[in-house]
């Protein structure tokens, strides 16, 4: 199998972290030999947060509460951290939380030259906004607030759905649609299906 570069496309609450851990799991056990690198840029935030030291931690802890977006800048920030500490060109690579907009998509082609890749693979969960909006609510998280959350889902379709579009026009690259209100090994499964069948291990 070659190194494979997985980003996953959805609304919060479409389970991506979830189908992340499952699919780490998965390439373990179908490429052993190779590391699995998996940059979540959500779980960067919450855990530069937590750690409260100055004042960008301070007030990034603030704002995750309120459920206001963070800057572009920080999010860059984080995953180009992550991929220096971990990442190397027979690596695979799982993302979520970046690109957020087409801008942050474009810094983000940079990377794959210097890390030897061009193909790109994209899960985009199909999640209608009725479904997300009632899993956030189950979540009971802090910054799952009505006003955030509704907050996001707007931030999602005007910034994410062109992200997306970004990359079903970008050349090497295939986008697989996938049905994200099915129940969760479901999902896994559809992603297995899509990833691993038909020769697609690029």
């Amino acid at each position: 199998m070659q190194p494979r570069t997985i980003i996953f496309i959805g609304p919060q609450g479409s389970g991506k972290g979830t189908q992340i851990e499952k699919l780490v799991s998965a390439l373990r056990a179908l490429d052993p030999a190779r590391s699995v690198v998996d940059i979540q840029t959500g779980r960067r935030f919450r855990a530069l947060a937590a750690k409260g030291e100055g004042y960008t931690e301070k007030k990034v802890s603030v704002t995750l509460d309120s459920g206001v977006l963070q800057p572009l800048f920080l999010s860059v920030s984080l995953w180009a951290d992550a991929m220096r500490e971990h990442l190397d060109d027979s690596s695979h690579l799982l993302i979520d939380g970046f690109p957020r907009v087409v801008d942050e998509a474009k810094v983000l082609e940079s990377a794959w030259p210097f890390y030897k890749r061009s193909n790109l693979e994209v899960i985009n969960l199909e999640t209608p906004e009725s479904v997300v909006r009632a899993r956030m609510q189950d979540r009971a998280r802090a910054d799952d607030t009505e006003a955030s959350i509704e907050a996001r889902l707007d931030w999602y379709r005007e910034e994410v759905v062109p992200v997306l579009q970004y990359y079903r026009e970008r050349p090497n690259t295939t986008v697989y649609d996938v049905d994200g209100t099915a129940a969760i090994d479901a999902v896994a499964a559809e992603i297995h299906q899509a990833l691993f069948s038909h020769g697609q291990d690029q």
